[in-house]
């Protein structure tokens, strides 16, 4: 359990989230899903790099009942500091990031997804940010990245998702396969990608991230602001506290 990583094909490198029941990161899982992305960037061997998960879907967010238990804000503010920083690290990885997503990506799930390069996603796989659900704000920059502005918008102020065919028709999703076959479908794309020079593909990561229109980091550092916003004036734990309680 946990960030595992391997190679299962040479110049791609494969890390796994597997932290059951829902892969729902406690603040020190963000911490090493980001170590383990950046070292497998850094590797010089390595020229694309897939993120994947284990068991029932990719990621669940944050994981809500170990924020329950503190009584104060030191784990919403690790929280915070880890989505950063695992967001950030799939987003500034040194080469291309594969998704592939599969079941539920909710969440902080949205931050890893909305920040790779490419997703390929499994057709029950379903995409949407419960956080007013759940107390909290967050990862609209990167939905926006997914959807349309207004589609966006809609997603956020309701809760609800969108499936995986629903994305690749809006061009977010390069592909929907099977579920048995996503790990072969995003291997065979990172497998393409990894056949490019390994210089090259790294100044081509870096240069598309230079003109990209929304500064990802400082767009999400803001919206971040509002969640511990939400938190001091207590409306995020009036409504964090009927988590798990729903009817």
């Amino acid at each position: 359990m946990g960030v595992s990583t391997a190679s299962p094909v040479e110049g791609v490198s494969v890390v796994t989230v597997d932290h059951p029941p829902v892969n729902a990161l406690p603040v020190q899982g963000w911490y090493d899903l980001a170590d383990a992305l950046r070292a497998a960037g850094r590797d010089p061997e390595v020229r694309c790099v897939v993120l994947t998960a284990a068991g029932r879907g990719f990621n669940a967010g944050v994981d809500i009942k170990e924020m329950q238990r503190d009584s104060g804000h030191d784990t919403l503010i690790g929280a915070n500091r880890g989505c950063f920083e695992a967001f950030a690290a799939v987003y500034e990885c040194e080469v291309p990031v594969v998704a592939a997503v599969h079941g539920f990506c909710l969440g902080g799930g949205i931050g890893l997804a909305g920040n790779a390069d490419a997703i390929v996603a499994s057709d029950d796989a379903t995409f949407g940010l419960p956080e007013l659900d759940r107390g909290a704000l967050g990862a609209a920059t990167h939905l926006a990245r997914l959807v349309p502005q207004h589609l966006m918008r809609t997603l956020y102020y309701t809760s609800r998702t969108a499936t995986a065919a629903e994305l690749h028709a809006h061009g977010s999703v390069w592909k929907v396969v099977p579920r048995a076959e996503l790990q072969d479908a995003a291997l065979e794309l990172a497998g393409e990608i990894a056949r490019k020079d390994g210089y090259l593909i790294r100044l081509a990561k870096a240069a598309i991230n230079g003109i990209d229109p929304v500064d990802v980091r400082r767009s999400y550092r803001y919206e971040q602001g509002f969640t511990f916003e939400a938190d001091l004036s207590g409306a995020a734990d009036r409504v964090r506290d009927t988590f798990g309680k729903e009817a």
